[in-house]
């Protein structure tokens, strides 16, 4: 079931705010841009999602709070945004119905910019997701949110060695209270326009017999799908045995 809905007339309209953003609430037609919102749950997503889109979707403190997508849209800069908020997930193994629609969107809707949200105060727990999505994209946005908490835990992130560590970049917010959330929107379109191009840094520690395997058969999904920016994923996954992406590569639905 959806448990997010619009709770006014009110959230169809458009407005705009000191910082040049024009909310646009569930109008999503006609988009330069789509914006893929990923995390864990508790991460404060959906608050991220009511600030750009104006929206009042309903939020919550637990696990599997969203089990299918919501969308609403934003413009900013005379350029309009589709963004799509996936389900809070741990992980893309596709191992229940909230990854599987979270994975899919990132691979097969290859949305334009991926904001991934993470708790401050929990951010090693978080980094599982990170680096998972990073495999399948190279074109992300970290966003350090609950950073008030954070604060007042006296957890101290240096977020320019976080960026370069991880090679995207990362925006702290506190978005209950709109901060950063101007830096956010200016930098996805940064990334969405090609201003900034990200490098995401991939796990390498894989024993070698296994990476042997992965660049082999890497190789041979770039030659059938010479457009595709994840051939190493998805090297792993059909390893793995994944049914999906098989029968994705059966299908072509990567091209």
């Amino acid at each position: 079931m959806q448990d997010k809905k619009i709770t006014s007339a009110c959230d169809t309209c458009s407005h705009f705010n000191a910082d040049g953003l024009k909310k646009l609430g569930v109008n999503t037609t006609n988009f330069d841009f789509v914006i893929a919102l990923a995390g864990n749950p508790n991460t404060g997503k959906s608050t991220v999602f009511n600030a750009l889109t104006g929206l009042k979707q309903h939020t919550g403190n637990w696990p599997g709070k969203t089990v299918v997508r919501a969308e609403g849209a934003f413009e900013y800069n005379d350029q309009k945004y589709k963004l799509v908020d996936l389900p809070g997930t741990y992980s893309l193994l596709s191992t229940s119905q909230d990854e599987e629609v979270a994975r899919d969107f990132i691979l097969f809707g290859k949305p334009n910019v991926t904001i991934i949200v993470v708790d401050a105060n929990r951010l090693e727990r978080n980094l599982n997701l990170v680096l998972q999505i990073l495999e399948i994209t190279d074109k992300a946005v970290l966003c350090l949110n609950l950073m008030d908490e954070a604060k007042r835990n006296k957890i101290d992130i240096d977020e320019r060695t976080l960026a370069r560590d991880l090679g995207i970049p990362v925006v702290p917010t506190s978005a209950r209270f709109n901060t950063g959330i101007p830096e956010l929107i200016q930098t996805v379109s940064d990334v969405a326009n090609g201003k900034i191009i990200c490098k995401p840094h991939i796990v390498k520690n894989i024993p070698d017999n296994i990476m042997k395997a992965v660049d082999k058969l890497s190789t041979e999904i770039k030659i059938q799908f010479p457009e595709i920016p994840n051939s190493r994923w998805i090297a792993f996954r059909l390893l793995e045995g994944d049914e999906r992406i098989i029968n994705a590569i059966r299908k072509n639905e990567f091209i």
